[in-house]
Parts: structure tokens; sequence; C-alpha cells
């Protein structure tokens, strides 16, 4: 049994349908077992005995049947948001009124091993990494700028879903805590 989270793209908790009730039946539904939210996002944490790519599968085909809507789901394991955060991919830098520091998981794992696209010039965004599947980049808040999620989707396509820093630190916590 592998611990997992699901994270959902485009999630608008506004919408009834995208509740996390609605994600958690969903989710228990495709076989996920100790299913859990984490705030109102699309974060599932979650038990599966199946391959994270076997999941994602299920959960994609599982939304548009069931809640009447599509979203790319990436899944991680506990393991590799632990490798994640052990990484320390963002050292010295901090998210704040001024800098927004952004993970974006890439489900893709052919991508993986590519080193990450670098941004455009003249924009108030930059990357500064990739490790384990996500692209890492740092945005200048105080300048008005060209979307950052916009360049990621021409960059790496809709298989994407970004988190901050700070969600992923409380998914890690969420997938350590006891059942």
């Amino acid at each position: 049994m592998t611990r997992y989270v699901g994270l959902l793209r485009g999630i608008a908790p506004s919408n009834p349908a995208m509740r996390n009730a609605n994600l958690r039946r969903v989710a228990e539904g495709v076989g996920l077992r100790d299913v859990r939210t984490v705030i109102s996002s699309g974060n599932l944490v979650f038990d599966s005995d199946a391959e994270a790519e076997e999941v994602e599968a299920r959960l994609e085909a599982a939304w548009p049947e069931q809640l009447g809507f599509a979203s790319r789901s990436i899944v991680r394991s506990r393991e590799e948001v632990d490798r994640l955060v052990a990484a320390d991919p963002f050292a010295g830098l901090e998210h704040g009124p001024t800098s927004y520091l952004l993970v974006t998981f890439v489900q893709d794992r052919a991508r993986w091993a590519e080193p990450p696209v670098p941004a455009p010039d003249g924009v108030a965004y930059r990357v500064v990494g990739a490790a384990h599947g996500t692209v890492l980049s740092v945005t200048d808040t105080t300048v008005r700028s060209a979307d950052v999620m916009t360049w990621l989707e021409k960059a790496y396509g809709t298989g994407i879903s970004s988190r901050t820093w700070r969600t992923v630190l409380r998914l890690r916590d969420a997938l350590a805590q006891d059942r």
C-alpha cells in the first residue's frame, strides 16, 4: 500500500461539482482508500495498491463521467514528495508579499529528465530549477508581468498542476499524518 497525493488541475471550490466532498466520493469510487482533502483547491491524500500512472488514469476518466468536468490528475507518492522537500529547492528564498515560490508538477514522466525550460527575458518570474518531476519558479510580485501560468502551459502543455511551496509543505505534512 502506497500513500499518495493527487494534485488536481483547475479545481474551483466555488463550483458545486468540485467541492471536497464530491472529490473524495469519486476518489473512493475508483478504489482509493483513506481519502482526505487538503485545503479546497484539488489536493487529495490517499492510499492505493496501484501505480501512480494507473491512479491518474482512473481519476481522469472519473471526473467527467461522475462530476461533469475534466481535470488533469497528477499523482505523487509520499516518498517523492519527501525527496522534493528534502532537496530544499528554494533554499535562501522566501514566499511572501514580494516573492511567490511555485512548484509545477509535470505529469509526463518522460520529461522529468529534461532540463527546465528557461523563462523568457523581461518577465517578473524565473525558473530556479527542476527536481523530482517538477519545475520550480519564483515570481517577483512587485512587478507586473506576463502570467507565469500561461507561460508554463505553453512550455510544458496541459499536463501540469502548480502549487505554492507552502502548499507543498502542507501536503508533505498531510502525507505524514497517521491514518
